[in-house]
């Protein structure tokens, strides 16, 4: 059975090791605790049934209550196995900013970070290379190293 537990926010991982600390010395009944992807506030707890999981979680601080409803599998599902969209971006590709604080500015991605969905990019017109990191929905590519290194390869 899965249960959703209501944890203080930003205090999951430490909920997470103090259960598992539990649930290991006392050998209770419990399979898997994890921290969902893109869920603050809450941890989600596989276990043989809820007083596994109210003995596993009582009296932790961080602990503010189980969820009464039940869940299965599939509703948690994208949250344990985050989908990654494969971006067609590259380091070293020449963006434009299309949103947030720094729209129409362009810069080099120096480095790609998938899991999250975001880039780092350094600005070009900033007189000191400024590295920001911005979601990748937020910029569009409009030219590509290679692209570049294939015109000076045919001058």
């Amino acid at each position: 059975m899965i249960f959703i537990v209501k944890v203080t926010t930003n205090k999951e991982e430490r909920a997470l090791e103090m259960i598992a600390d539990r649930v290991k010395k006392k050998g209770i009944q419990v399979y898997s605790a994890v921290k969902p992807h893109g869920l603050r506030g809450y941890i989600i707890i596989e276990a043989e049934d809820r007083d596994s999981v109210e003995e596993a979680a009582y009296n932790i601080r961080e602990v503010k209550g189980i969820l009464s409803k039940n869940i299965s599998y599939e509703e948690i599902k994208n949250m344990l196995q985050p989908e990654v969209e494969d971006f067609n971006i590259e380091a070293g590709d020449i963006v434009e900013m299309i949103a947030d604080t720094f729209k129409n500015e362009k810069g080099k991605v120096t480095r790609i970070d998938k899991k999250k969905g975001e880039v780092v990019v350094s600005l070009l017109g900033a007189a000191v290379p400024i590295p920001v990191t911005v979601k990748m929905d937020n910029i569009r590519v409009i030219r590509r190293e290679k692209d570049e290194e294939e015109e000076d390869a045919e001058n």
